[in-house]
């Protein structure tokens, strides 16, 4: 089995598209994930047309979600922007659309959004995702893109995700067809859960095994706790078992490397594209391929 690295332009976020692809391209690697801000600034069909050229296929769109909205012009807004999101994923080429679902409305001020900020009900909120991922099942099968829920770390329950763990992904899931709601291991959201190696294999079974991220978890957590990811091997994750694990599951896609820290951001994207290389041929890639 042949498994391909891929650079999720987060992890070079602060140039453009363009450059992203070249660097990737130039970096020998096949598969590049995108985030929709950078779709957005290069226009959709020229960002499509620039990744096509280069000879790149896209392993992700990143992201949907943000569903909990409790207001209904909340949730309206949420629905269209999410539709958009899906048709932005078939025109780039990509069945997954990764889905960061969204955080008490409560916390909804911190990302420059609107909500009741006495608005504190998770169980409520929980609830509207399922409600919201519902009505958008059917547009994503027309559309033949998968919605790929991502489990964040606990930490982030509050303003960005109410799904923490694989098993609650996989639960929301589980309703509907696993062609079109699957999955997504990320390292760093759920390398602690001790019920990783069971749920990954749950999501094998189930087919739901859409997308594997890796990075680190950097320890002191930064001011910024979104700026705590690392790269392969400068934190606490053991990479060995969780790839091995998702190996075992049947996953065969592009792995991606999406990493959000001020350092890399700050450095030559060559030398990370240089330096994610060697960490995944080192720590990555021999567990996948049962070397490790």
């Amino acid at each position: 089995m042949t498994f391909h690295l891929s650079l999720n332009t987060g992890t070079v976020r602060d140039i453009s598209l363009a450059e992203a692809v070249e660097a990737t391209a130039q970096a020998g690697l096949g598969y590049i994930g995108v985030w929709r801000d950078r779709v957005a600034e290069a226009g959709l069909d020229e960002a499509a047309k620039m990744i096509a050229d280069a000879g790149l296929k896209v392993s992700s769109l990143c992201r949907g979600g943000f569903l909990t909205a409790a207001d209904e012009a909340g949730q309206r807004s949420a629905l269209e922007d999410n539709r958009r999101a899906i048709v932005e994923a078939a025109t780039l080429g990509t069945r997954e659309l990764i889905m960061v679902v969204g955080g008490l409305p409560s916390a909804a001020h911190v990302l420059g959004g609107r909500g009741d900020r006495n608005d504190k009900d998770l169980a409520g909120a929980r609830s509207r995702v399922a409600d919201r991922l519902a009505e958008l099942v059917p547009f994503a099968r027309e559309h033949n893109v998968r919605l790929v829920l991502e489990a964040l770390h606990p930490m982030y329950a509050g303003d960005r995700a109410v799904l923490s763990t694989l098993k609650q992904a996989l639960d929301l899931a589980a309703p509907h067809p696993a062609e079109t709601v699957g999955v997504v291991v990320d390292t760093f959201h759920v390398w602690w859960d001790p019920e990783l190696e069971v749920q990954i294999a749950r999501a094998g079974r189930e087919g739901r095994l859409a997308s594997y991220q890796v990075c680190d978890f950097n320890l002191p957590i930064a001011a910024d706790a979104l700026l705590s990811r690392g790269m392969m091997g400068d934190g606490v994750i053991d990479f060995a078992p969780i790839s091995r694990w998702v190996a075992d599951a049947g996953y065969t896609g592009p792995v991606e490397v999406e990493i959000f820290n001020q350092e890399i951001f700050d450095q030559d994207p060559a030398l990370t594209l240089k330096t994610m290389q060697q960490r995944w041929e080192e720590l990555v890639l021999p567990a996948l391929e049962g070397r490790g």
